[in-house]
């Protein structure tokens, strides 16, 4: 039977690199980086941004990666309330419970801020053939009919948010939570690229988001499942065994 006792978090590593990483993005306000970006995937004698009307990038990339994970979210749901009754996945269940708890967080979050920050969309602005005024993040928003609904980055937090499964698996599976770190990275980083190539959102949208899905799987994991060994384990840990 695994350990009660959770593996060593460094919380210098786990927060300050967000911390760092937030920052980062705000200086980046000051730089016309995410215009300059932007304006890779933009072809104006081509109709627009290079992958508006991609197959692949909206179909497969978009709408049926989603469709993957919230199937992959429905599993874990089934599989918490299953840990109520069936005898195998007991021992699992603070586990089942954190999982759902962090994805449901990761990506219910998204909705509510992009309607309260308001930002336009790459593909909406005047710079990109839209009719909207480009405004930074911290500074009030142009008046419009219409206002933004992109920040965030919506389909980043379908990968990002998938940090929870290394989370859960940290203290009972570290090598596969390694694993899990790299997959949430990767299709968070592909979704985000896919979806700037499309003008749906600027770069900083989609880091911002892979801040907010870390910081909130972690905040899950440890209130639910983080168990620090005390003074009297740490000690049995470190001394000597006797011959």
């Amino acid at each position: 039977m695994p350990s009660t006792v959770s593996r060593p978090l460094n919380f210098w590593i786990c927060l300050g690199i967000p911390a760092v990483t937030a920052v980062t993005l705000v200086l980046l306000e000051l730089t016309s980086l995410d215009m300059n970006l932007a304006q890779l995937f933009y072809d104006p004698t081509a109709g627009g941004f290079i992958g508006r009307h991609s197959y692949f990038l909206e179909n497969i990339l978009h709408d049926r990666a989603k469709q993957v994970v919230i199937g992959f979210s429905v599993l874990a749901i089934l599989g918490f309330i299953g840990s109520f009754m069936l005898t195998r996945l007991k021992p699992f269940k603070r586990e089942l419970g954190c999982l759902v708890l962090s994805l449901g967080l990761a990506t219910a979050f998204v909705t509510p801020v992009k309607a309260v920050t308001a930002v336009q969309c790459p593909w909406s602005l005047k710079e990109f053939g839209g009719k909207e005024t480009y405004s930074e993040l911290l500074s009030p928003r142009p008046a419009t009919d219409k206002p933004g609904r992109c920040w965030p980055g919506g389909h980043a937090a379908t990968g990002f948010a998938l940090f929870a499964l290394f989370f859960v698996l940290r203290d009972r599976r570290p090598k596969l939570a390694r694993a899990a770190f790299l997959l949430a990275f990767g299709l968070g980083t592909v979704f985000s690229i896919s979806r700037m190539m499309q003008g749906a959102h600027f770069f900083s949208h989609n880091v911002w988001t892979a801040v907010f899905c870390w910081l909130i799987c972690l905040g899950s994991y440890y209130y639910v499942l983080y168990r620090p060994a005390t003074r009297i384990e740490v000690a049995a840990r470190t001394q000597p065994a006797r011959a």
